[in-house]
């Protein structure tokens, strides 16, 4: 399917289409008029980066775990370590970020709240 039908069945646009083909997350062939032919899974494949991105996935994670998803044998099985995985980074983060609440709190209403905390 050409460019413009992909971007109509996927509901985003030609030029995010390019940008994600530029980074290697989709691959269309060229016909011999220079158009763009993609395969019509495309359009499943670019929902599912759409979901990921909602989920916090960066396109960087989402093009290195791609291929992972594509060749795995149970790809149900392979998202769900991707998600507990990434559940990790959220938890690590939001305990570095309440470290980093507590540090301001204690700092609020001192003298100098820019010297090192005691």
């Amino acid at each position: 399917m050409r460019i413009g039908e992909l971007a109509a069945q996927a509901g985003i646009s030609k030029d995010t289409i390019r940008f994600y083909e530029k980074l290697g997350l989709v691959t269309g062939r060229r016909l011999t008029n220079g158009y763009r032919d993609f395969p019509p899974e495309t359009v499943t494949w670019l929902h599912y980066i759409r979901t990921a991105q909602s989920l916090g996935f960066s396109l960087a994670e989402i093009a290195r775990h791609g291929e992972k998803l594509r060749d795995a044998p149970n790809a149900a099985e392979a998202l769900s370590v991707l998600l507990k995985e990434k559940i990790q980074v959220i938890d690590a983060r939001m305990a570095e970020l309440a470290a980093l609440r507590t540090d301001l709190e204690v700092r609020v209403g001192t003298g100098c709240p820019l010297q090192p905390a005691d």
